[in-house]
């Protein structure tokens, strides 16, 4: 598991910023896929990215937003590598052609961040016909990532550089449907719970990274996946929902983080060289947290991974 482990944590806490877990780091030479970087700690985690040198592409769905981030950044570092690509990860169409734009640009990718989201949405179907959180915060995310691997894997034999693959999930993971992942009621809208559902999602995001990390180890390729809780924050992602909006106000007035504290533990597993070599793991305050023993179910794991390979690519 490299030098950080269970036994020899961090050193960081819940309060660091992302620019304190990364301090001192010189990213110069990579190069970065953050989805969902026009909000929220996708403009941190972007921003924190460009400020170590990294050259960051900002994959989100509104350009305009996207582009104004960009030149704010720019303002603070005048010397950034930033790039805006339109990415919406509730259509896999909108996934295949950013991952085919990508391959043609001839850039390199070393990090690949899965963060944007949406969350507790009221029931809707995405354009693939696939009840919309599911789509967005999973789906999207696996098949973006299946279509850029052998891109990371490019770079990383030829930089001789390890690849890290950061999927952004949520505590709340722990609150979902009993049985984890509904794989026979994924679009079954009479027994749809908004948030349940999100917490299926985020689930499903642990699921994937370990599973992932899994066939990494076994074909011995130099590229990590884990994935992060980034603390509570009060971001749009509860826009949906005004009560969940209004609990969750109360909550962070207790236990919130800033948006730098909260891009902070995705920074730290994306760039911070304590986590070399450490994948399948679940992170938050910098360190490995406890997790729900369904992350630990490799038989739902593997059939997670059987089953979103069928739906983002449908037989025709």
């Amino acid at each position: 598991m490299g030098i950080f482990s269970k036994k020899k944590q961090s050193g960081f806490s819940a309060s660091s910023t992302a620019e304190e877990v990364t301090e001192g780091i010189d990213g110069t030479g990579l190069t970065a896929i953050v989805t969902g970087a026009s909000s929220g700690i996708g403009v941190e985690t972007a921003r924190v990215l460009a400020l170590r040198g990294v050259h960051v592409v900002m994959a989100v769905r509104n350009t305009d937003a996207g582009a104004n981030v960009k030149e704010v950044i720019l303002k603070e570092i005048p010397n950034a590598k930033i790039d805006v690509r339109e990415l919406d990860l509730s259509s896999f169409t909108s996934v295949r052609k950013f991952a085919a734009d990508y391959r043609s640009s001839g850039l390199p990718l070393n990090i690949l961040i899965n963060n944007a989201g949406v969350g507790v949405t009221p029931f809707k179907l995405s354009q693939d016909s696939i009840e919309l959180q599911f789509a967005t915060n999973h789906l999207g995310h696996f098949l973006l990532t299946n279509l850029l691997l052998e891109t990371m894997k490019s770079t990383s034999r030829e930089s001789n550089t390890e690849g890290r693959i950061v999927n952004v999930s949520s505590l709340s993971h722990h609150y979902g449907y009993r049985e984890g992942i509904r794989f026979d009621k994924l679009n079954d809208e009479p027994t749809y719970n908004r948030h349940c559902a999100y917490a299926q999602s985020k689930l499903a995001n642990i699921l994937h990274a370990n599973e992932l990390s899994r066939c990494l180890k076994e074909e011995g390729v130099e590229i990590t996946a884990n994935s992060v809780h980034p603390g509570a924050i009060l971001t749009n992602i509860t826009r949906h929902d005004s009560f969940a909006r209004c609990v969750f106000t109360v909550v962070c007035l207790f236990i919130s983080k800033t948006v730098q504290q909260g891009a902070a533990t995705t920074c730290f597993v994306a760039l911070n060289p304590q986590v070399k070599g450490v994948g399948g793991e679940y992170f938050s305050d910098c360190k490995i947290a406890k997790r729900s023993s369904q992350t630990k179910d490799a038989d739902m794991a593997r059939r997670l991974w059987d089953c979103s390979l069928s739906l983002t690519n449908p037989k025709k």
